[in-house]
């Protein structure tokens, strides 16, 4: 079985933010695979089902962000997976531009604090995972403001597309593993 889990903050208050867009990620695979998302456990909100065959429980903490690690840790202990072949964490990434994906096999948390928890708590950064561009902060801004702000029409529209990308991605990594997804989707 393979766990995907998409970061994000819970809430109605950050719904649409750019620090949401792991839960979008989550959301587009449920519309993509008709998985619903029924079930409360391991501080997440979850839903099994299958992508291309393969057997799948999406995930979203609802730990807000900064503490992403104790439900994805509770989720790992639960389902006996193998991290580094059975996991991925789908989260925002300032520091590639807007529409931009990148997946990578293992790598420190780049100053992201749920990435921060995730690895404190699993004790490696050995794991897969999809970094989805949302440009980096503009000048003068705090970067809680960007992180946790909206996107504009135009990059609504960018973010739409790469939504359909992550998904494929994800529908890559199960059923191609991780080598074959990054040659696919990383140019």
């Amino acid at each position: 079985m393979y766990i995907i889990v998409g970061l994000g903050n819970p809430g109605r208050k950050y719904a649409g933010t750019r620090h949401n867009i792991g839960f979008n990620v989550i959301t587009r695979l449920c519309d993509d695979y008709n998985i619903s998302m029924n079930i409360n456990k391991h501080k997440a909100v979850c839903g099994a089902g299958f992508i291309a065959g393969k057997k799948v429980l999406l995930a979203m903490p609802q730990t807000y962000m900064n503490l992403s690690g104790e439900s994805v840790r509770q989720l790992v202990d639960f389902y006996k997976i193998d991290v580094e072949n059975e996991l991925i964490i789908v989260y925002d990434d300032i520091s590639l531009p807007v529409g931009r994906m990148r997946i990578r096999a293992k790598g420190s948390a780049g100053g992201h604090n749920g990435m921060k928890s995730i690895i404190s708590h699993l004790g490696t950064d050995v794991f897969a995972r999809i970094k989805m561009g949302v440009g980096g902060k503009p000048e003068g801004w705090d970067l809680c403001d960007h992180v946790l702000g909206r996107f504009d029409d135009k990059d609504n529209a960018v973010m739409r597309d790469m939504l359909v990308k992550a998904s494929e991605a994800c529908r890559d990594y199960v059923t191609l593993g991780i080598a074959d997804a990054m040659n696919r989707h990383n140019n």
